[in-house]
């Protein structure tokens, strides 16, 4: 198939930035299909022989590659001035994407009310937070399910777009109050940026229809992660866009049958942000080594990361969703210098398992967590490039992953750089 998709199979920041970099050397489009600049991955790679850090939050981090195309789809919703913020910085840093950067005249906007909303929503809820970005994804997600928002074409009609966008401010005052913003300012600062965004706006449908028809290699980067997802997350502590394989569909236009290899991003052991349970958090010292060692902090917030260990019935409800094909483990270095290793396998209530990941948070705040102790390795493998180099209870920690999911792990993360992944040769 000439499409292939890298989904987060946990609840985010699983590294998937580094694979999407890999696979990017040989695909022609590299494309987002959800969410916005919520969304952090962090590539380092070498620019003219020095090693440098790109941070994305919008724009897919395939464009690293200087041949490959980015292309922002119709379910992604844009902040266009960080859109050119984040374009900025990357040319900044010595990336040209002239001629190799688009996105979806489908494509709903987030405007700075947004994010305003985002923050009075979040005090309204007090203590039951949900720990969003603040960056106005999920307002912009309301309005687009709500019929209300504005999409990228209404830019291009001035008077509609005024029109459209006096309306919804006023909307939000007669919700929030009336706080501080400057609707006629916002209405010029954007019709100054619509005519430099012009340039970068196609119809992502028949364009990406055409590059697949073409023979053109698609690379599907996905922001967030499953249990992140609006449906099968643990709701409400979720984002607002279908974070799943069902959201390439439909943030994309593409049919199932043009749905080719999906890859699961797996973290070696399990971190989240925000609020909401967390079965297999270690709220001890082995949580704190793992946020430590793993640098566990928000490419896009800062926010410090909670830690626990890898919990294994997340990813088998995560895999019956999206049905991957391989797996890419990452940051298994992290779990170096501990003397023991324990991987979630079961989920129980009053002695009784549970045959799935619960819908009722209060269920499953309420889990007593069945593991599986392995011993650690305590050597450093972040120089290892061969599996069969790996030490042996090292290889016993995949392969058990393996043997659970019954899904290969292809590729193994042991450290942050482009070239630290090792390739598991799958057996046929």
């Amino acid at each position: 198939m000439a499409t292939t998709v890298v989904l987060g199979s946990q609840w985010g920041d699983e590294g998937k930035g580094k694979l999407v970099d890999i696979l990017a050397a040989d695909a022609d489009i590299c494309t987002r299909c959800a969410g916005g600049n919520n969304a952090g991955h962090t590539i380092v790679v070498p620019i003219d022989g020095v090693r440098t850090t790109f941070a994305f939050h919008l724009l897919p981090s395939g464009l690293v590659n200087p041949k490959c195309t980015g292309l922002i789809g119709n379910g992604v919703v844009v902040h266009v001035p960080s859109f050119f913020d984040e374009l900025d910085a990357l040319e900044a840093q010595g990336l040209d994407c002239t001629g190799r950067l688009f996105i979806s005249d489908r494509a709903h906007l987030v405007f700075d009310f947004h994010q305003i909303v985002d923050g009075l929503k979040e005090v309204e809820l007090g203590g039951s937070s949900i720990g969003t970005t603040k960056k106005g994804i999920g307002p912009a997600y309301s309005g687009k399910a709500s019929r209300s928002g504005l999409r990228v074409h209404h830019l291009f009609d001035p008077v509609v777009f005024a029109d459209k966008f006096r309306k919804l401010v006023e909307g939000r005052f007669k919700r929030y109050g009336h706080f501080e913003y400057d609707t006629e300012g916002e209405i010029k600062r954007y019709q100054a940026l619509a005519a430099r965004l012009k340039p970068y706006v196609i119809d992502s449908v028949v364009y990406l229809h055409q590059a697949i028809a073409s023979g053109k290699r698609v690379l599907v980067e996905g922001a967030n992660a499953a249990m992140l997802d609006l449906d099968f997350g643990t709701y409400p502590y979720v984002t607002s866009s279908a974070t799943t394989v069902g959201g390439v569909c439909t943030g994309l236009g593409l049919p199932p049958r043009l749905v080719g290899h999906t890859i699961g991003v797996v973290k070696a052991y399990t971190t989240r942000v925000g609020g909401g349970p967390f079965p297999t958090e270690q709220l001890n010292p082995i949580g704190e080594q793992l946020q430590s060692v793993g640098r566990e902090f928000g490419v896009t917030t800062g926010r410090t990361r909670r830690c626990g260990w890898l919990d294994l019935v997340v990813l088998r409800h995560s895999h019956m969703i999206n049905g991957y094909d391989a797996l890419n483990l990452t940051k298994l270095d992290v779990l170096d210098g501990l003397e023991e290793i324990q991987i979630a396998v079961a989920y129980k209530i009053d002695g009784t398992p549970l045959t799935g990941f619960p819908a009722d948070l209060g269920v499953l705040a309420k889990v007593e967590v069945e593991y599986v102790t392995l011993p650690g390795w305590k050597t450093s493998i972040e120089d290892t490039r061969n599996y069969e180099e790996l030490p042996e209870k090292c290889r016993t920690y995949v392969e058990f992953i393996e043997d659970f999911l019954k899904v290969p792990i292809t590729w193994i993360g042991v450290g942050p750089g482009r070239d630290a992944m090792v390739t598991k040769k799958t057996a046929k």
